[in-house]
């Protein structure tokens, strides 16, 4: 398992980080290639419709450049309300630009990982747009295969997307 790069803090997400939480969100949205929704939500909103134990933001340290800054976030939402699928979450990773390429995200991804596994949570999914390679390449080396293609889901700024369902299985969590 690896650990958060240097300077920067794995921690769990709090209402107080709502204002830079959503800035990376639409940061991400702007790019058109994180998701098919173009504004970010209220906190309300995204409070509301995500997992509150499996959320967490990656911060830094007071040491680093921009000391306490939020550098990226995960948060998971439930697949379904129905009680088999309670041990699979479909979850979103963002990473504020400043910080892409940096191990953030990989950071993110193994406290999220340990997280869910903890919990019994036996898949985690995620969808991506086959343009965003750098998720595809971080989700798979954290242990995620595709699925499949879904090929032209739907309209998104004019167009139709693809979108490339990926899961990760536990190999503890779920297994009995």
């Amino acid at each position: 398992m690896t650990t958060a790069p240097a300077q920067v803090a794995i921690r769990p997400m709090r209402p107080g980080d709502a204002d830079q939480v959503l800035a990376i969100y639409q940061m991400g949205l702007d790019t058109g290639d994180a998701s098919f929704e173009v504004t970010a939500p209220s906190w309300h909103a995204f409070d509301a419709s995500r997992l509150p134990q499996h959320r967490y933001v990656a911060v830094g340290t007071p040491a680093a450049v921009g000391g306490g800054t939020t550098l990226g976030w995960i948060a998971a939402t439930a697949v379904s309300d129905r009680c088999c699928y309670a041990g699979v979450v479909e979850h979103s990773v963002y990473i504020a630009p400043q910080a892409r390429g940096r191990g953030v995200g990989r950071a993110l991804l193994t406290a999220f990982i340990a997280s869910t596994e903890a919990a019994g949570i036996w898949t985690i999914q995620t969808g991506i747009f086959p343009e965003n390679t750098a998720s595809l390449r971080l989700h798979h080396a954290a242990g995620f295969q595709t699925v499949g293609t879904r090929t032209r889901l739907a309209r998104h700024h004019d167009r139709w997307r693809d979108v490339i369902l990926l899961e990760r299985r536990s190999t503890i969590a779920g297994t009995t």
